[in-house]
């Protein structure tokens, strides 16, 4: 069953930000997007919600003001710039509070959390103390599908202007994604940009030489401009 999220913030770029957060997710339908707090309330007095990610201070009307007049008020994951407004949040029985800026990771902690709220959704798996710890993951947009991927298993992922090829140990995807993103978003202890064309991950690299690194028997050049950050995490290796 699909989770019906809500987002509200004034600022546009806040929230074409969690869009394609919520995008990346299969789990969360998308149902409204609105930066006009009045707009909003309309809405979801309208309309069944599940998760409401709501920003706080905003024109007219804060969050907490959309909040009260609210019958069937869906719950809530705050998503403000503003640290002192935590304390107050927690008289609507929140979810979470977000403070921008928002990371994926962090993002993927507050969805995580719904689950434990919202008594129609599939639990998620209870890992039992003494199991290994969870595998980290992403989701890749390929054509029509979100394309959940084990860290782990990807070797190193291939710039094609637009889009990237990651190559896994199963096999390699396309993903309208830019290679930039992905050198933001994936951790730096498991995954170096050695050229403006190639990302690696370190636990792949069988050798370095001067001038390529060979991952999965494929030799892949170090571009000039990369290749001092590469020395200094192999050092620290």
């Amino acid at each position: 069953m699909a989770i019906r999220c809500f987002v509200l913030d004034d600022e546009p770029l806040a929230t074409d930000l969690l869009k394609e957060y919520i995008s990346r997710l299969p789990d969360l339908q998308l149902v409204g997007v609105s930066n006009s707090p009045t707009q909003a309330l309309l809405f979801l007095q309208q309309n069944a919600v599940d998760i409401l990610f709501l920003d706080i201070q905003m024109p007219r009307l804060t969050g907490f003001d959309l909040l009260r007049p609210l019958n069937n008020r869906p719950k809530v994951i705050f998503t403000t710039a503003f640290r002192e407004y935590a304390l107050d949040s927690y008289e609507f029985d929140v979810v979470d509070f977000l403070v921008k800026p928002i990371s994926f990771e962090r993002f993927l902690q507050s969805v995580g959390k719904i689950y434990r709220f919202l008594p129609n959704s599939s639990p998620q798996p209870e890992v039992a103390e003494t199991t290994r710890p969870a595998k980290e993951y992403q989701y890749f947009k390929v054509d029509k599908e979100m394309i959940k991927i084990d860290l782990d298993d990807i070797l190193w992922i291939e710039s094609l202007k637009d889009y990237v090829r990651i190559h896994t140990i199963s096999g390699s995807l396309v993903s309208y994604l830019r290679i930039s993103y992905l050198e933001e978003k994936l951790p730096p202890n498991k995954f170096v940009r050695i050229h403006k064309s190639f990302i690696v991950s370190l636990h792949h690299v069988q050798a370095i030489a001067a001038s390529y690194i060979r991952v999965n028997n494929e030799e892949l050049p170090i571009g000039r401009i990369y290749k001092a950050r590469l020395d200094e995490i192999l050092q620290g290796n």
